[in-house]
């Protein structure tokens, strides 16, 4: 199938399944190729496409016909295709007024800036601790990744034949890949955690592919089995149904986030950008953001930021247009960026992107502004290394008690946007 027919179905079956979303709102579709499957044993009779031994869960290939017939066959559902519909165009830097700063260029990030992240690394720099992101791949030649990122350990989830690095012009990854853990080495951009070891684990496809739930399922389990200390996932579902297929997607997603956590990696997620109240929206879940164990992160915003004099009529702690947001669903709060009421783009997220993107758009680097919850998760990813880092101690459990004690809610804001509040690294690190 092209990749144009593909992207047409994908669309017309969102209606079905609800919109999902990589930080964004995207759809999806029911795949008759692959199933993901439960059983005690695993079902030999059929084409493994990810085994998962530390937990009841398996991805086959196979036609429904063969899974129902096979014995070792608990439950099963229809493996899931998601496709990524960015909100937000990719818009590079030399779009902005005069007075666009020359390298480095960490000035451009607000969202840095309120977190206080260069006072933090005179402490930490995330050393001793390692992350993964599950996305569409990080750029391993861009020049932010070449201290941090672990090339070794990172790994494609996908089976399309290539390896970790994006496909095409796919450029997500690299961004939230950024936002974690850019090099800090006098140029481009910074991550707030440059000193932790980085792990790709690529789960979309190339150029118009998705990403399916079953390879997300392996990736969740990969990292927990390389003790990965933090996992980011900037995806996810929503809205899926508490029932029939959804509960079993449900079922099976807990059943692999609960055991990443007792392996000691905190899961740290997207909330989505559907603009939905998940504390009231009715028979429905967002997955993974609502699973079992999952720290789910709602985005923030500066207000008017000036790239120039650094000046803002808010800091960062402003809820954007689009987060979505309920007082149990979301855990915290963190810097992704908005559109500015009157146009432009500083209060968007500033951070790497491929060369072969920047080629493709036409941009003068491989940098480039986003914004969605897909860039709040990583910032929260990061400061959890960050916390790692000087409780080398700490389980999931106590890294994430530590986010969520110290945050705080904005005066003047709702609860309902910020969960324990809004990220405060510099309290963090002390516990």
């Amino acid at each position: 199938m092209s990749d144009s027919n593909r992207r047409t179905f994908l669309k017309l079956s969102g209606g079905v399944l609800g919109g999902m979303f990589a930080g964004s709102t995207v759809v999806a579709a029911e795949r008759t190729d692959r199933f993901v499957v439960t059983g005690k044993d695993v079902p030999a009779d059929l084409e493994i496409v990810h085994e998962m031994p530390e937990v009841d869960v398996t991805v086959v290939r196979g036609s429904e016909k063969e899974v129902k017939r096979s014995k070792a066959v608990k439950k099963y559902a229809p493996d899931v295709d998601i496709e990524l519909d960015e909100p937000v165009e990719p818009t590079d830097v030399s779009e902005l007024d005069d007075g666009a700063p020359e390298d480095p260029l960490s000035v451009l990030q607000w969202d840095k800036d309120v977190q206080n992240i260069d006072s933090v690394h005179e402490r930490t720099r995330g050393e001793g601790t390692r992350v993964a992101v599950l996305d569409t791949g990080i750029a391993e030649t861009h020049p932010d990744f070449q201290e941090s990122l672990n090339v070794e350990l990172s790994r494609n989830f996908t089976g399309d034949g290539g390896d970790h690095n994006p496909r095409g012009v796919q450029y997500h990854g690299t961004h939230v890949g950024g936002i974690v853990a850019a090099d800090d080495n006098a140029t481009g951009v910074v991550g707030s955690a440059p000193g932790t070891d980085l792990v790709d684990c690529r789960v979309f496809e190339a150029l118009n592919g998705g990403a399916s739930f079953g390879d997300i399922l392996a990736a969740i389990t990969y990292a927990a089995r390389i003790d990965a200390d933090v996992a980011n996932l900037s995806l996810g579902a929503y809205p899926f149904p508490k029932k029939g297929n959804g509960k079993f997607y449900g079922g099976a997603i807990n059943e692999v986030m609960t055991h990443a956590n007792s392996e000691g990696t905190l899961l740290v997620i997207a909330a989505g950008n559907d603009g939905a109240d998940l504390q009231h929206d009715g028979n429905v879940i967002s997955l993974p953001a609502e699973g079992a164990q999952g720290l789910a992160v709602s985005a923030t915003s500066s207000v008017g930021f000036d790239p120039v004099t650094g000046e803002a009529d808010n800091p960062g702690t402003a809820p954007t247009s689009y987060t979505n947001y309920g007082t149990n669903a979301v855990t915290l709060a963190a810097p992704g960026g908005d559109t500015p009421a009157g146009g432009g783009t500083p209060d968007l997220v500033y951070n790497a992107f491929p060369q072969a993107a920047a080629d493709f758009f036409g941009f003068d680097r491989p940098y480039v502004y986003l914004a969605g919850t897909s860039m709040a998760a990583p910032q929260v990813a990061g400061a959890a290394a960050l916390v790692k880092s000087e409780n080398p101690d700490y389980d999931a459990n106590q890294v994430e008690a530590a986010l969520k004690r110290t945050a705080s809610v904005p005066d003047g804001e709702d609860k309902a946007y910020f969960g324990a509040g809004f990220l405060d690294v510099e309290a963090a690190l002390d516990g």
